[in-house]
């Protein structure tokens, strides 16, 4: 069989499926020997599932507009209760954020109304359900979703494990239009050329993925202490203290309750999000006929001028608390994946963005005839007839909030595995049925540690919502950043349409950002703190990572010396197959040089096995595993890549093992068919290498193989490097979960084989 040259290592491919058209010529029935040379000489380059991936599909999210209302419908109605929870709880805590130090002038107010109405307009409505949706990955969402896209149509990879089969997948492909290409092709290799630029690019989408997980703390926080400080309204009994300690309480129950699984948060909280958003439309609605219906003149964006002029820096600085109204749009696009494009646009508009106009309206109407109540609007502005149904809904909406950001933080950290920009640990799926419902038990812990010290040390909304505004704009400006460079490079948008973009919500978040960190003092460093935390463990695991990448490549065994190892006298075949694995996707690893020459015996049937992420959110699952076999003597040596998107890991009830028996058995039969229709069996046979033994080496008995690996900073090293790899990397290693922890390996056939490599 033909070699492969590929990074070093001679590897051959086979079909699995192989379709007449693709053998015979129109109008002939039997291929000529040419023909099937011809036919040999084209195809053996290509992965083992290359068309399979040509006839299989994966989950097709254009084909939403094509459901029927009542799915569409049915959807939206779900998504009330996991998307919206935190942007619809802020009414709570929004106009004591804008004037904490109490309404100056009456038309205050309706500068910030005005400023609210234009902000939930501009960033909610027309940013992300009318702009941002359209940037979805395969149907998925979030910063990861946007850094896929740019990943997959220039190669700003860091770790040089992209493969030609990888474009193969079904919904790897993008659909490109086919103008402006110049200025597009421009910035993709101006991106693929500059180092600084594919850093850049990671470094930006690990400090989104850090502020969210700071949103995933915040959001419990301040909506929980929101929610239970109108109990104030009802008795003063309820000091602050015991105002702190029940928020602990709840949020302790909340973090709990976590490893239950959050699969019917959508199903069982729908009724509950909608209940509260009646209400608080209601009670909105109310107020701003009992009160000032003119405050209707705030949809005049002048009035906002008159408010700047009149309060100049403080205005500013009261953007802060204007902010507080969008929290959670950012959910928008991150929880699109569970639903769709359709029913998330249909949601946002005919019901979340309907309810917040009217309810901040009746606060607006009610702060005009009581301006001295600004610090307890929502509950003062409720009917009294209403506050304990509104207090009840009240405490159950933020508790729903708080849920729904902390999925939103275990999905966010499953993404970042798939990276390797992030420690190894636990991710349990919590649900058979629902995708993407996952559970961290280490994050969870660390959440609820800092969720309850967030509570105890600042105990009240006012210096919270200081640094959650921090932590919203933060993720927003970013998603604009990436949105740019969608815009240009992939979707080639026309560029006066870009620059009105940046010009109109660019500059308006910029200034909104420069308004929270104005607070950074006055508890803003919060957010800012533990995302530079976040970061540092980022950045260390993902820059030993790769060190131990290029390690691994640089030290890679070639298949000439993989046979020498293996036909000393002292070698011997055993009975049976292993899997070896190893992150390299292309030649064979440099321990498996350190395992023989200590145990000079390996199984007759070697699988090396590479578990890689693409940058999509999904594989679908029979284009999942590639098959590449080995040019080796003595033993048969086969390649398995097994690839997940970035929002996939490998379940515990799949039978992984058997499964990549299964292919690994089609793989050679169809290798061996293609070998009939070329002649050249009797060749591969007179090799060593023939057909059929995986199967009766798996019933003979099957070994694990696991890297062990210890890293330490190479001599001369810097002091940097030193510290990071000798101290920080290995702590972290050290207390967090092993390979085979993470992989689900059986112990009782596992083997792990120790090398230490001097990076």
């Amino acid at each position: 069989m033909a070699d492969r040259i590929s990074g070093g290592a001679h590897e051959v491919s086979a079909v699995v499926a192989i379709e007449e058209e693709e053998i015979a010529p129109s109008g002939s029935d039997v291929p000529t020997p040419q023909e099937r040379k011809m036919s040999w000489q084209n195809l053996r380059r290509h992965d083992s599932l290359y068309l399979e991936s040509r006839k299989l599909h994966g989950r097709d999210h254009s084909e939403d507009d094509k459901k029927k209302w009542s799915v569409i419908l049915q959807l939206a109605f779900q998504s009330i209760g996991v998307v919206y929870g935190d942007i619809g709880t802020s009414p709570l805590y929004v106009y004591a954020g804008i004037f904490p130090e109490g309404i100056k002038h009456e038309d205050d107010v309706l500068g910030a109304m005005s400023l609210i109405f234009y902000t939930l307009t501009l960033i909610p409505v027309i940013k992300y359900v009318f702009i941002v949706l359209r940037a979805n990955d395969n149907g998925d969402g979030g910063t990861f979703a946007l850094y896929s896209l740019i990943c997959r149509y220039a190669k700003v990879g860091l770790i040089p494990n992209a493969e030609m089969e990888d474009g193969e997948v079904s919904n790897y492909q993008l659909n490109l239009p086919n103008r402006r290409q110049k200025r597009a092709s421009r910035i993709q290799s101006a991106l693929e050329n500059s180092h600084f630029a594919k850093v850049a690019l990671l470094f930006a989408t690990m400090l989104g993925t850090a502020m969210v997980i700071g949103d995933g703390v915040l959001t419990p926080c301040i909506s929980v202490l929101s929610a239970v400080g109108g109990i104030t309204e009802a008795t003063s009994a309820m000091t602050e203290g015991r105002i702190v300690w029940t928020s602990v309480v709840i949020l302790v129950f909340l973090f709990m309750a976590q490893r239950l699984g959050t699969d019917k948060v959508g199903y069982t909280f729908a009724p509950i999000i909608f209940i509260w958003f009646a209400f608080i439309a209601a009670i909105g609605v109310y107020n701003f006929f009992k009160y000032d219906p003119t405050v209707i003149k705030a949809l005049n964006p002048a009035y906002i001028i008159y408010y700047f002029q009149r309060n100049k820096k403080d205005a500013w600085i009261s953007l802060g608390g204007v902010v507080l109204c969008i929290t959670g749009a950012e959910a928008l696009f991150a929880d699109v994946g569970h639903f769709s494009v359709r029913s998330i646009q249909l949601s946002m508009s005919l019901v979340t963005y309907p309810a917040l106009i009217c309810v901040y309206a009746g606060q607006s109407s009610f702060l005009r005839k009581n301006s001295d109540l600004v610090s307890h609007t929502f509950y003062k502005s409720t009917p009294g007839s209403l506050y304990w149904p509104m207090f009840v809904v009240a405490v159950l909406a933020s508790i729903i909030a708080s849920q729904a950001m902390i999925s939103g933080t275990f999905s966010i950290i499953q993404q970042s595995l798939s990276l390797g920009c992030f420690p190894r640990v636990k991710v349990v799926h919590t649900s058979a049925k629902h995708e993407g419902q996952v559970y961290v038990p280490e994050i969870n812990y660390l959440l609820m540690l800092a969720c309850v010290c967030v509570t105890l040390v600042f105990k009240n909304t006012t210096n919270i919502g200081n640094a959650y505004g921090i932590a919203v704009v933060f993720v927003m400006t970013l998603t604009s950043s990436f949105l740019v460079l969608i815009m240009v490079m992939i979707w080639k948008t026309h560029i006066l349409l870009v620059i009105t973009y940046v010009v109109i919500i660019g500059s308006v978040e910029l200034v909104y950002l420069s308004s929270v960190l104005y607070k950074f003092d006055q508890g803003g460093y919060l957010p800012l703190a533990f995302a530079a935390v976040m970061m540092a463990i980022m950045y260390v695991w993902n820059s030993v990572f790769r060190k131990k990448y290029f390690y691994e490549l640089n030290h890679k065994i070639s298949p000439e010396m993989f046979n020498e190892m293996v036909s000393t006298t002292s070698f011997r075949r055993l009975p049976g197959m292993a899997f070896f694995y190893t992150e390299l996707v292309q030649g064979i690893p440099p321990i498996i040089k350190h395992y023989v020459e200590h145990v000079p015996a390996l199984q007759s049937v070697l699988v090396f096995v590479t578990i890689k992420s693409l940058p999509i959110s999904k594989v679908p699952a029979d284009e999942r595993f590639l098959f590449r076999r080995v040019e080796a003597k003595e033993i048969d040596v086969f390649r398995c890549v097994v690839r997940y998107g970035y929002t996939e890991v490998r379940a515990e009830h799949e039978l992984f093992e058997k499964i990549l028996l299964e292919r690994l058995e089609k793989f050679e039969s169809d290798r061996r068919a293609l070998c009939i229709s070329d002649g050249r069996v009797e060749e591969d046979e007179e090799d060593g290498n023939g057909f059929g033994g995986a199967a009766e080496a798996w019933k003979q008995g099957v070994v694990h193989f696991i890297g062990e690996t210890e890293v330490v900073a190479k001599p001369g090293a810097g002091f940097g490097d030193r510290i990071m790899i000798n101290y920080a990397y290995n702590f972290l290693k050290r207390n967090l979960r092993q390979t085979d922890q993470v992989f689900e390996i059986p112990h009782k056939r596992m083997l792990k084989v120790g090398m230490t490599y001097e990076l």
